[in-house]
């Protein structure tokens, strides 16, 4: 039998231990730092002066002090002190500093990023995927100005926006 959970490094009780209470409540502490994870900040590169219990960082790189060689890990503090864990691939949490999520991708975290095929709000898709480019008007008998100057600002627009290709 193997001493963890494979997916979040849970520790498991083992037939026969003594003190199960000590694993026990080392597993309930990681599920509680992972369970709608949440840190203070992804920016601090050393640990802050006085945490409290329950608060979590994502330690940011070049890491220090208690810190050191923790780049990337989450870390929370506990009443016996920080509690390291190491990223895996679709591990999200939220930074309080900022609202935004932030995923770790198996190489590398990733800040507000949204990753999706379509957005929809109240059930009409708004977004979808990029479309082609669509060439400025040119040519035609009769050059409105105006008109050509509106729809050069809509298809700008859509530029800026990575709604279409430039």
């Amino acid at each position: 039998m193997t001493a963890s959970t494979p997916r979040n490094i849970l520790p498991l009780l083992a037939a026969g231990q003594a003190q199960k209470e000590v694993t026990h409540n080392a597993a309930l502490m990681l599920a509680d730092i992972l369970i709608q994870s949440a840190v203070q900040s992804a920016a601090f590169t050393n640990p802050p002066l006085f945490p409290t219990a329950g608060q979590c960082w994502l330690v940011a790189s070049p890491a220090s002090g208690a810190w050191t060689g923790k780049d990337g890990h989450l870390a929370a503090w506990s009443e016996s002190g920080w509690i390291f864990i190491a990223p895996r691939p679709g591990l999200e949490t939220t930074d309080l500093s900022n609202g935004q999520s932030v995923r770790y991708d198996g190489t590398a975290w990733s800040s507000g990023v949204i990753k999706a095929s379509s957005v929809e709000i109240a059930g009409q898709q708004v977004l979808a995927a990029r479309q082609a480019a669509i060439s400025n008007p040119s040519g035609g008998e009769t050059i409105d100005s105006q008109a050509r100057i509106t729809i050069n600002s809509i298809l700008n627009a859509l530029r800026s926006h990575g709604l279409i290709v430039s």
